[in-house]
């Protein structure tokens, strides 16, 4: 397979870095992310107004993702919802709002909510929302689970404030699922509960171990990863193109528009 256009090429994956745990809340991202979301939160006027989606964003931080395409992808997903054309999607639903958190993920072993729920309805909220990433600390480090984003993105909506008419996850990674339970494990327990779940898999074709994907990544995603009412897939070519990639997926989950004709939501395995 041919090798997309990088920044570099990475050094593959490490060996599973069992010093970091699985970590909940607000995590690294301290006081400062923790009083910035709070504007954004339930206050008592809006304790339980309901949003049209409530959307976890998990992007895969393994050691197949160097620092530079990790900042690359960051930059992606805040230039994405600060657009001005997401925030239009958003104020453009029924409800004109958004529940958002932001996950980090690697191995089995290793899932983070770097930035949690936070309520967007306007501009100045999603500039806040980006500002708020962009302060928190990046790490990037073990293998692939898939299955254990998801998991941890599952159980994260049970944190949410607000009630949503829908609940998606967005799944962006570079890799197979190579570390814990399979990934179509996870997505059938999701999809069981109603959820949800997209992929964006960033087709760089980096061997992994010396190894290629045995299917290309964005069949993988299809077949492996995303399932419910209205799941697609949305490839990016690469790093640079994934800022791109993020803004039309968030448009069209933000908006509800699923799969299209022909194309129908992925059944639960077995």
């Amino acid at each position: 397979m041919r090798r997309r256009t990088l920044l570099a090429s990475a050094a593959g994956f490490g060996a599973a870095a069992a010093a970091f745990p699985v970590v909940t809340g607000l995590g690294p991202a301290g006081p400062r992310a923790a009083r910035a979301a709070s504007r954004g939160a339930a206050t008592p006027g809006d304790g339980h107004a309901p949003v049209d989606v409530n959307l976890v964003l998990a992007v895969d931080v393994s050691r197949s993702i160097d620092e530079d395409e990790a900042r690359l992808q960051r930059e992606g997903y805040r230039s994405a919802i600060a657009s001005p054309q997401v925030v239009e999607a958003i104020r453009a639903g029924m409800l004109g709002a958004i529940g958002i958190a932001y996950v980090e993920w690697g191995g089995i072993e290793y899932q983070r909510t770097v930035l949690p729920w936070f309520r967007i309805a306007s501009q100045e909220q999603a500039e806040e929302w980006a500002e708020m990433l962009a302060r928190a600390p990046r790490v990037s480090l073990s293998w692939t689970s898939i299955s254990g984003g998801i998991e941890h993105s599952r159980r994260l909506f049970a944190e949410s404030p607000w009630e949503a008419t829908r609940r998606v996850i967005d799944v962006s990674g570079d890799g197979v699922n190579n570390s814990g339970p399979p990934a179509e494990e996870a997505r059938d327990r999701a999809v069981a509960e109603g959820i949800t779940i997209n992929g964006l898999p960033i087709l760089n074709d980096r061997p992994t171990f010396g190894r290629l994907p045995p299917v290309p990544l964005d069949e993988y995603y299809r077949e492996s990863v995303i399932g419910g009412p209205g799941a697609f897939v949305i490839p990016a070519e690469d790093f640079h193109s994934f800022a791109i990639a993020v803004k039309r997926k968030l448009i069209r989950e933000i908006a509800g528009v699923g799969a299209p004709p022909g194309g129908p939501a992925r059944p639960m395995s077995g």
